[in-house]
């Protein structure tokens, strides 16, 4: 069984039904593929909609969609792997952002993960499968 994490973009999109990215979802949870975000996803889709004029309705749909999606923890050993992917990133002198870092920890801690994302940066990280979104 595949695992796709959705990074925050893709996870906006997939809220808003943007992009067919929620018939893509549904289509690959009835071939038996898992569908879910981070926890530090959620935290910045929460931390996006709190500074949005629309933040009622958005925090709704938010609401509405999370029952739609796994939620996988950002628990221990998330935060090994995390610590294994910044070290090896600094040492080949790629800097990525945390949040990037924590959501491919997370992919990893799943096995057979793969990060679905709109962002290039993800694409970086050594092992980790990522799969464009946009597209």
């Amino acid at each position: 069984m595949t695992r796709f994490l959705l990074d925050t973009g893709i996870a906006s999109d997939f809220i808003n039904r943007r992009l067919r990215v929620f018939e893509r979802a549904r289509d690959e949870t009835a071939r038996g593929g898992r569908i879910g975000i981070a926890i530090p996803v959620l935290a910045e889709l929460v931390a996006g909609i709190e500074r949005n004029a629309s933040r009622e309705r958005n925090m709704g749909r938010l609401r509405r969609a999370i029952p739609a999606l796994r939620v996988w923890p950002f628990d221990e050993d998330a935060a090994f792997e995390y610590g294994r992917i910044y070290a090896e990133l600094l040492g080949i002198g790629r800097p990525m952002q945390t949040i990037d870092m924590m959501i491919a920890a997370v992919a990893f801690t799943l096995g057979n993960g793969v990060v679905i994302t709109k962002d290039g940066d993800l694409a970086a990280i050594p092992g980790l499968t990522v799969d464009n979104g946009a597209e």
